[in-house]
C-alpha cells in the first residue's frame, strides 16, 4: 500500500508539458521590464540622439523586446511547452506589434503632414 501512495504522490509532479516559472525568473523578468522602460524614458529626456526618427525606431526596438521579455518571463511561452504551440503563439505576436507598430507610425506621420501644414505653423497671423 504504501507503494501505491508513493505512485500516487510522485504522479502529482509530473512534466505536465507547462512552463513553470520561479521567484528567480519573474525576478529576472520584472528587472529587465524596469531596464527596457528606463532607457527609452531616458532617451527622450535627455534628447541624446540625433534626430527624432532615430529615437523612435529605438524606442519600438525597445517595446518589441519588451513585450518579448513579458511573453517569455511572464507567460511561461518557449519552445519546448505544449508542442511548440508557444512558439507559434510568439511568432504571431511579433508580426502583429509590427504590424501595429509600424501602422501607428504611418499613420501619425501622415497625420502630421495632411493636418499641420508648415505655413500655418510657421508664424502667420
Amino acid at each position: 500500500m504504501s507503494t501505491d501512495t508513493h505512485a500516487a504522490h510522485a504522479d502529482h509532479h509530473h512534466d505536465d508539458g507547462h512552463a513553470h516559472g520561479t521567484f528567480s525568473t519573474y525576478m529576472l523578468g520584472f528587472v529587465l521590464s524596469v531596464v527596457l522602460t528606463a532607457i527609452p524614458f531616458w532617451l527622450v529626456m535627455s534628447g541624446t540622439l540625433p534626430s527624432k526618427q532615430i529615437t523612435a525606431l529605438v524606442i519600438m526596438a525597445f517595446a518589441v523586446v519588451q513585450i518579448v521579455v513579458h511573453m517569455i518571463y511572464f507567460l511561461h511561452m518557449n519552445t519546448k511547452s505544449e508542442n511548440g504551440w508557444s512558439m507559434m503563439a510568439l511568432i504571431f505576436t511579433i508580426v502583429m506589434v509590427v504590424i501595429a507598430l509600424s501602422g501607428s507610425l504611418w499613420v501619425m506621420h501622415h497625420l502630421n503632414t495632411n493636418m499641420m501644414p508648415i505655413h500655418e505653423m510657421s508664424g502667420m497671423k
